[in-house]
């Protein structure tokens, strides 16, 4: 799949994660299914961690929030390498962003469309070729069990 394609899905998908939970069954991309599984993803890891990552980003000028957010998901992927070096480093940087934006949504809802944003500069960036290289959202969401 073409990287064009790839940065439309996610959108799709982190717009589901963030702004239209009610919406997530009626969409006929790949996005609806994905961000459920995606979602379970974000789900698992304890907040304690992703605080003080929250709290960086929180406290980013409108124009650091990105280059901040982004800093804040290696490091929580430097934590996770120590704890699960078998996890493909691609598989442990979408964790690390789907957590920290899910988490800073129920905390921090009125950074909601910032850390969309965010999240998706970070994924479009940082992942799409591997997304990509995967066979695009779904094969991702199939394979991401970690």
């Amino acid at each position: 799949m073409a990287a064009a394609g790839i940065q439309t899905q996610t959108y799709h998908v982190i717009h589901c994660l963030l702004q239209n939970e009610h919406d997530i069954n009626m969409m006929e991309t790949d996005g609806p299914e994905d961000a459920s599984k995606l979602r379970e993803l974000g789900d698992d890891y304890d907040e304690k961690v992703i605080q003080p990552l929250m709290k960086n980003v929180q406290s980013a000028s409108a124009d650091q929030v990105l280059t901040v957010f982004s800093d804040s998901v290696d490091s929580l992927c430097k934590t996770w390498v120590v704890e699960r070096a078998e996890v493909v480093s691609e598989k442990q940087l979408l964790k690390a962003a789907i957590t920290l934006g899910l988490f800073m949504k129920k905390n921090c809802p009125s950074m909601t469309n910032v850390v969309e944003d965010a999240m998706m500069g970070f994924v479009n960036n940082r992942l799409t070729n591997w997304i990509a290289e995967q066979g695009g959202w779904v094969s991702v969401a199939k394979n991401s069990k970690c």
